[in-house]
């Protein structure tokens, strides 16, 4: 039992364009909000940085959705190209945010590295209230000079970024430049996978994140 009441889990299969998706929500009583949160190309769902945002959320009363994009849900090993993702994506959410069994607004959207960069592609149709966004993948490793700094500047008003020290995909003084007025980087020792010692110090960002989102 959470402290926020009892929490009922439920897995939801969703229709996409690109195929069916998954959906794993966490809803505890009386909810503040919604955040769906999207994987990144591995298709980890049990990253840590996933993991300790779906618990520290939900222990401070919001619904969680981890949303399993379709080639994930079909068992392939590589991700589809971005208009793919965003494309299922944004079906996802809405069927999950309408109809008889809606979760409650405000909608805060993210994701981890490609989770995170549809999450801001997509936040201006969906109509999103917040953004929370891990690891932001700002370019390649070693390709600094490709950059995605137009896609970070889609994010809604106001997002949270946590992002890795070490990340080879944009640490945050590299983002530092990019980061829209509204958003806010938090900064956590470590690379773009958070290996277990950083538990903690996600567990504290995500504990300041949590008492400051729109809900």
């Amino acid at each position: 039992m959470s402290a926020v009441g009892r929490v009922v889990e439920r897995v939801r299969d969703l229709s996409t364009p690109e195929g069916p998706g998954r959906a794993h929500v966490c809803r505890p009583a009386h909810s503040r909000g919604t955040v769906v949160l999207g994987h990144g190309a591995g298709g980890g769902l049990r990253s840590l940085d996933l993991t300790v945002a779906r618990d520290v959320l939900v222990a401070a009363g919001w619904t969680v959705a981890v949303v399993e994009q379709p080639w994930l849900v079909a068992g392939r090993r590589v991700a589809g190209r971005p208009p793919t993702l965003d494309a299922a994506w944004v079906p996802m959410v809405t069927a999950l945010m309408s109809g008889r069994s809606r979760l409650p607004r405000p909608l805060v959207v993210g994701g981890r590295s490609a989770g995170a960069r549809v999450a801001c592609r997509t936040a201006a149709e969906l109509e999103a209230d917040a953004g929370l966004l891990l690891s932001f993948p700002l370019h390649l490793p070693g390709r600094p000079d490709r950059l995605r700094d137009a896609e970070l500047a889609l994010a809604p008003d106001p997002t949270w970024l946590v992002q890795g020290t070490r990340d080879p995909f944009g640490t945050p003084t590299e983002l530092a430049p990019y980061v829209p007025r509204w958003a806010e980087v938090i900064e956590v020792d470590g690379a773009h996978s958070f290996p277990k010692g950083a538990g903690p110090a996600l567990v504290a960002a995500m504990t300041r994140i949590a008492a400051t989102l729109p809900g």
